[in-house]
């Protein structure tokens, strides 16, 4: 399976680092082929512009989209299955990941309207996988709803919302006390998901 790892992290010594690192061993130990997109390595152009809030707005699925963007449909059309490693910043992506939904998922690939009504993407996903640190514990995130909103908003609307098949978030959390067990368990748990992907 081909599997396209979106990452969001501006740090390359950071722990949502090496989670995305055993995550891809997990994969490729899997036998999966891996393509890894750095949004912050690559620079990602992350706030919409008003040349592409025009063409959205413009409900045109035939009008071009920026060279970037096309790279990253690229990408998905060519993936059979999605992952997004990042950490929880103020219960969501960071900002760039934002962006990145914002910008690739367009209007006539993404998304359609006929007669007022949402139809069928472009899509076709077999399978997406959210793997997201977090200072919290996973129980404090469920006993505030946090953590519930995060799949609502990531799951349903950003990924099943869009035409792929099946989703899952998995919330790594915890580690705000620096505690290395906890480390170690999370890192584990980040190679097991890209094991059985």
């Amino acid at each position: 399976m081909y599997v396209y790892v979106v990452f969001a992290h501006p740090s390359k010594e950071s722990f949502t680092w090496e989670v995305l690192g055993e995550f891809v061993r997990g994969l490729e130990h899997a036998g999966h082929s891996v393509e890894i997109g750095d949004l912050y390595e690559m620079e990602f152009k992350s706030d919409m512009d008003l040349d592409q809030y025009k063409r959205e707005t413009a409900l045109d699925p035939k009008a071009p989209v920026p060279e970037d963007v096309k790279a990253e449909q690229s990408k998905i059309d060519k993936a059979d299955g999605l992952a997004f490693v990042y950490p929880v910043w103020w219960s969501d992506c960071p900002a760039k990941l934002k962006g990145w939904f914002d910008r690739v998922l367009t209007y006539g690939y993404a998304y359609l309207y006929a007669d007022g009504e949402h139809v069928t993407s472009r899509i076709d996903v077999e399978k997406a996988l959210v793997v997201c640190p977090a200072g919290h514990t996973v129980e404090h995130l469920e006993e505030i709803g946090i953590a519930e909103s995060m799949r609502r908003i990531m799951i349903n609307d950003r990924l099943l919302g869009v035409g792929v098949k099946q989703a899952k978030m998995e919330i790594l959390g915890g580690m705000v006390g620096g505690d290395a067990a906890v480390r170690k368990e999370n890192l584990e748990r980040a190679y097991e998901l890209g094991r059985k992907f």
